[in-house]
């Protein structure tokens, strides 16, 4: 094993990032929310799906900034440590691992609660463990072979979700829409419909900020991994938004028997039901790449946070010599599957969005922060460097609060948890918070003593 600082090797090129984070976000999502999102709009889902993409692209260009700057495979917990502070950096750190955690057993989950759907015979927890076990191994054995199993699985569920748009189509032909227009907005549309419909296509984007901690695994990191982030909002904006729109000319308005599975009843509808249960079928084992990336992601941040000492360094700071994968970090991810056992998809799933909105908000206030320390850094562009990431705080902490009320106490207590763990690990502040210092200028990352 290793603990080298630097030992995560740069060989992902752009477009195996683009597919990591595609991938993430589980292109199938739109078939999921679709009826959700078209009931809450008054039918125009993709209007709903637009709003999203452009409210989420404000924080993705923070992002992209930050990650220019700080190409440090912590994400938002080295963006807010080498900018807001040690302490900041530490807590933002913190409530990302409560995504982060939780993020691979909720993909994991969903895809189980499906193939028991499908395979009833076979229960949940069998499928559980063997989600988890593959995913698991295929991260262990190392980088280049999950990026390989990973575009092929990111290319199987971009095609089907097109193949089910093509379907679409051809139901189209033997029944044209009365209004190619009425999509996109109608006499039932409110403009508080929308945004609250777009606060719902929302969660299809979280994940896009997950390609920033593969910093130290991508060639030329400055480059690469500021573009990957705006391509995987863009590209997965257009996905969403085109499919929608296909998908409320096939059935116009937001009136649905069972909104949670009008993906499913429009599949039957426009190809039958072998078309559909074959096409849900494929989009449950393409849908294993999301889990693969989410694991890859959550394993790279614990490694980071234990390669700064804030974990305990020896277990979660180590490679292994061989793969040069965070081993026991991948470990412990896959082990998050027993906890999802007990636990209901809506009671795991609200566990996930408080870090991740928490810690949106820190990354746009964080390029505020550097731009007014560093004012010519950044081209010194106001619009650039205060007007958007401001304008993606009030996104995020809009979203935020549109969380249950469950949500916000679980991620509460957990950033109690964490004040009470840093105030320990500095004995009250009176020892420095362990971390991570990048340089700017060489983007290297160099430990610092705690």
């Amino acid at each position: 094993m290793t603990d080298d600082p630097t030992g995560l090797s740069g060989r992902l090129s752009l477009t195996s990032v683009v597919a990591f984070g595609i991938s993430y976000m589980a292109p199938s999502l739109v078939m999921v929310l679709f009826g959700v999102v078209a009931a809450t709009s008054g039918g125009t889902a993709p209007t709903a799906f637009l709003l999203a993409t452009g409210a989420m692209t404000l924080t993705a260009l923070s992002y992209a900034k930050m990650a220019r700057r700080f190409p440090a495979s912590g994400s938002a917990y080295a963006y807010a440590r080498n900018t807001l502070g040690a302490p900041a950096g530490f807590l933002v750190g913190w409530v990302v691992l409560l995504d982060y955690l939780f993020l691979p057993m909720v993909a994991w989950l969903v895809q189980a609660v499906y193939l028991n759907a499908q395979f009833p015979a076979v229960p949940v927890w069998v499928w559980m463990l063997v989600n988890a076990g593959l995913t698991t191994l295929v991260n262990i054995i190392g980088l280049a072979f999950t990026d390989r199993v990973n575009k092929v699985l990111t290319c199987a569920a971009v095609l089907i979700v097109l193949l089910f748009a093509g379907y679409c189509l051809t139901h189209l032909v033997g029944h044209p829409p009365t209004s190619v227009a009425a999509p996109l907005w109608n006499a039932d549309t409110t403009t508080l419909g929308v945004s609250a419909a777009a606060a719902v296509a929302a969660y299809s984007y979280l994940g896009f900020d997950a390609v920033t901690t593969l910093s130290e695994e991508a060639r030329d990191p400055r480059r690469n991994i500021p573009r990957a982030v705006v391509l995987v909002v863009a590209l997965g904006g257009l996905l969403f938004t085109t499919v929608a729109y296909v998908m409320q000319l096939v059935h116009p308005g937001g009136v649905f028997d069972a909104p949670d599975i009008a993906g499913y009843t429009m599949s039957v509808q426009v190809g039958g039901q072998s078309f559909a249960d074959w096409t849900n079928l494929a989009g449950i084992v393409a849908g294993f790449g999301s889990g693969l990336a989410v694991q890859l992601s959550s394993s790279r941040l614990l490694y980071t946070m234990g390669r700064d000492g804030v974990l305990p360094k020896r277990v979660f700071g180590a490679l292994n010599a061989r793969t040069g994968t965070p081993v026991f970090c991948v470990l412990l991810t896959g082990a998050m599957c027993f906890v999802g056992l007990g636990l209901t998809l809506e009671t795991a799933t609200s566990f996930i969005n408080f870090g991740a909105f928490l810690a949106f908000t820190a990354v746009n206030v964080c390029v505020v922060v550097h731009w007014a320390r560093n004012p010519t850094s950044g081209r010194g562009s106001v619009i650039g460097h205060v007007v958007t990431p401001a304008l993606g705080t009030c996104v995020t902490l809009y979203l935020m609060t549109r969380l249950s009320g469950q949500a916000l106490l679980v991620g509460s207590c957990w950033l109690a948890a964490g004040i009470a763990y840093l105030l320990w690990l500095t004995r009250g502040f009176t020892r420095p918070t362990p971390g991570l210092a990048v340089d700017e200028d060489r983007g290297r990352a160099e430990a610092v003593p705690a």
